[in-house]
């Protein structure tokens, strides 16, 4: 299976015999490249959905590449359950107990049943606990819980945040967001909201949108006084007391203040960002399949959490290059209420969104639903593939024939409506016919073992177990490759570090020397005051072979004013200028520690400035990545894992070209080999036939001539015409061994081409090459090295 699994094939399963619907030893490989027109999964309780999209999943994840997956039913945490030994004591503490008793089992003999099930169902599928490494190793499962600490908990705080700037030239993008943001946001406070009719949809999104053009971020609390407080008094052609008055304003308040103060909602403001690309991949680059599981929720909870997730995974798609390429997968275990056909939650809109428009990004968007009534179908017709297991009702089967009818003729396929309802009618377990648009045809197949083992909804305390031990393999964040490194070795907690002066007496504020200039951070009416440094570098980084050219300000704070500047340099921390409560005067009856002996003078402030100058071209060196393989340089502010992102992806787009490649040289010659086999195939049929027939007449024939023999009749003539047919059957049968003859030489064509194309695709995958990515440091120039401002900081203690 190694020359398939580097050659983006997912392995789903073997084919089904469609007349006797026998097990046949032809296996179901799924091209990659087609799961970017994504894809629909449907199927009753016990069809085998839920392993068939785990299935899926982990061929992705094998491939390298990563998804996000929406779990509103707690099944697919499954997939951290990864035993590459296949131990017992490995699926204990994952055994149900209730399960066990039923089978009159102890947990610990239930356990050595289920390892020996599960060793024996991967070999019957080619699959053995390596393959369940590979899998483990390829990607990391992390397991969130939004709203609680479960699992790993999701902080939502960036959710209201302004969107890229690219996203805000984007009129129709930027509206999408908006109303989802917008509808979730009154989903949670229970308030069914026409986007159209609604008032406070029609204003909250005029809120949100009028601060975001302006790129300003929206927190909760800020939703709270702008509700009371807008920074618009129209309303499309109505003044806004006539359009919400003030009253019916303040009540809109109350009800996001109170989620902003339920004991509950602290939940949502901990933990990671809702950050998709970390969602994707870890720091250093390494494929994530992050599960976040909302089973917990309740049903306004999910639709915002999901709304908001749908939103981002927008905002992040929309910053990506173009690629005919799988790069990420978006997940749905349940999308039943989601995607309804007549209502408008606020997560249609953005689902509407990624199924139409997320192809051109390389985004797979797969759905699946075991209530495939309540289901928009016209949404999708975006679908390519359409995989249906065994359904509940006659209902159900007409519900996925109109949709299945709709997607084909939105490609331009055909559809055998009744063929295809035959087939439907007849699927046992675990077996699904794939309607792939770009197939020939519809295909049976019965699905493979899974590699993650399946035992159902997770407990909490499993799921915080696993949630620990994955966070034990987080690796560290890397050096960032944006022209923003820290300029010290080490950094402080925060601004206001202890003066080496503390104990010392206060002394009246010092006199600078004329060039000095001071600063005060903070200050309240007798406070103490110590001596610090505040400094803005002016950096310029340059490289020839990226074309890098790149200037940078960066401002910096060292909490304490040393003896000399090695001192004050040991512990320097990185700040925003602009956000610093920066005084020109000190706050009253203000008391000053003393300054170091000889620290503030004309001489010192210039070693000063020299030493920060040696510092920052020392340390402030930006880091940029190579792949030599592709001869590909990271770009200016690009990351480690975006840029090992971008590798894997360019990778993978070269794999698709050899594949396509490969298949342009092969299928032509296939296709006219099967074809001629066919025509063979079916000349020795009619040979055989013709042969049987004269055989019946020259039996005819030789009796008539013994039976006129008695009678006395014309013996010989008839004599004569049983000697000619038998003549005729020994050149017809000769002409059967030619055309058998000419079935078998063809045969060997086909093996030998066949072996030539699996020689060919070891070949290509021999040539994969390995990911080695360099780093460059490159510092910034010391011509254009300036310090633009250096300030004796004098810092509230």
């Amino acid at each position: 299976m190694s020359d398939f699994e580097k050659l983006g094939a997912f392995y789903l399963g073997k084919r089904v015999d469609k007349q006797d619907g026998a097990l046949l030893d032809e296996l179901v490989l799924y091209d990659a490249k087609d799961l970017t027109t994504h894809a629909f999964c449907v199927g009753m309780t016990g069809s085998g959905k839920t392993g068939l999209c785990v299935s899926l999943l982990e061929e992705a994840a094998i491939d390298g590449v990563p998804a996000i997956v929406i779990d509103p039913k707690g099944d697919l945490g499954n997939l951290a359950l990864r035993f590459p030994e296949l131990r017992a004591e490995d699926f204990l503490p994952y055994i149900d107990p209730g399960e066990a008793s039923r089978k009159g089992h102890t947990p610990a003999e239930h356990a050595t049943s289920v390892a020996a099930q599960w060793r024996e169902g991967l070999a019957k599928w080619g699959q053995d606990g390596e393959r369940i490494r590979r899998f483990r190793d390829a990607a990391e499962v992390v397991l969130y819980t939004p709203g609680s600490q479960i699992a790993r908990p999701i902080s939502i705080m960036r959710s209201l945040s302004a969107p890229p700037a690219a996203l805000r030239d984007d009129v129709d993008g930027l509206r999408e967001r908006v109303m989802g943001a917008v509808g979730g946001l009154l989903g949670m406070l229970g308030i069914e909201a026409d986007p159209v009719r609604s008032r406070e949809h029609i204003f909250l999104s005029n809120l949100l949108e009028s601060a975001w053009r302006a790129g300003e971020d929206v927190s909760l609390a800020d939703l709270v006084r702008r509700i009371q407080a807008p920074p618009f008094t129209r309303v499309g052609v109505m003044d806004l007391e006539s359009f919400y008055p003030a009253k019916d304003r303040a009540s809109l308040a109350l009800g996001v203040n109170s989620i902003l103060a339920s004991p509950g909602f602290s939940a949502w403001l901990e933990g990671e960002p809702l950050d998709v690309g970390r969602l994707l991949r870890r720091e250093d680059g390494h494929p994530r399949i992050s599960i976040l599981s909302i089973a917990h929720l309740d049903d306004a909870q999910r639709m915002f959490f999901v709304t908001l997730l749908l939103n981002e995974v927008i905002a992040w798609m929309r910053t990506q290059s173009g690629t005919s390429s799988l790069r990420a997968i978006l997940y749905m275990d349940e999308v039943f209420g989601y995607l309804p056909p007549v209502a408008n939650p606020s997560s249609k809109a953005p689902m509407l969104t990624l199924l139409k428009q997320a192809r051109a990004f390389g985004l797979g968007v797969v759905l699946a639903t075991q209530n495939p009534v309540d289901v928009d179908y016209k949404a999708l017709s975006n679908c390519g593939t359409w995989l249906l297991g065994r359904l509940q009702t006659e209902r159900d089967m007409a519900r996925v024939l109109d949709g299945l009818a709709g997607a084909s003729t939105a490609t331009g396929a055909g559809f055998d409506r009744a063929a295809m309802e035959a087939r439907l009618a007849g699927l046992q377990g675990r077996q699904f016919v794939l309607n792939n648009v770009h197939d020939a045809g519809p295909d049976l197949f019965q699905t493979r073992w899974a590699l993650s083992y399946l035992r159902g909804p997770l407990t909490r305390d499993q799921l915080r177990a696993l949630s620990r031990d994955g966070a034990a393999g987080v690796a560290a964040p890397s050096n960032s490759a944006a022209p923003s490194a820290v300029l010290a070795a080490s950094q402080g907690s925060g601004v206001g570090g202890t003066s080496p002066a503390s104990a010392a007496p206060d002394e009246p504020r010092p006199v600078l020397p004329a060039g000095i200039t001071e600063q005060f951070l903070g200050g309240v009416d007798g406070c103490r005051y110590h001596a610090g440094l505040l400094m803005t570098l002016s950096l310029h980084y340059k490289h020839a072979r990226t074309s890098t050219d790149v200037w940078q300000q960066a401002s910096f704070i060292a909490p304490t004013l040393g003896r000399d500047p090695t001192e004050t340099l040991a512990s320097v921390e990185a700040h925003a200028v602009e956000n610093l409560p920066l005084r020109d005067a000190p706050a009253p009856n203000a008391r000053f520690a003393p300054l170091p002996a000889g620290s503030v003078t004309d001489k010192s402030w210039s070693a000063l400035e020299k030493a920060i100058k040696a510092k920052a071209h020392r340390e402030m060196g930006v880091t940029l990545y190579e792949c030599k393989a592709l001869s590909l340089w990271s770009a200016s502010g690009e990351d480690h894992a975006s840029f090992v992102a971008r590798v894997q992806q360019g990778l993978r787009e070269q794999r698709d070209v050899d594949m396509g490649k490969l298949r342009a040289k092969f299928e032509p010659k296939l296709t006219r080999l099967n074809e001629r086999i066919a025509r063979a195939e079916q000349k020795v049929i009619d040979e055989k036939g013709q042969v049987r027939q004269r055989q019946m007449d020259t039996a005819v024939n030789v009796g008539t001539t013994v039976l006129g023999a008695l009678l006395g009749s014309r013996s010989v003539a008839r004599a004569g015409t049983a000697v000619r047919s038998a003549s005729r059957i020994s050149r017809e049968q000769q002409q059967v061994e030619a055309a058998e003859q000419t079935l078998a030489s063809l045969q060997e064509q086909l093996a030998e081409l066949e072996a030539e194309f699996q020689s060919s695709l070891s070949a290509l995958a021999a040539q994969q090459p390995n990911v080695d990515i360099a780093e460059v440091v490159v510092r910034p120039t010391k011509s254009d090295l300036s310090v633009s401002r250096l300030d004796l900081l004098w810092i509230q203690e």
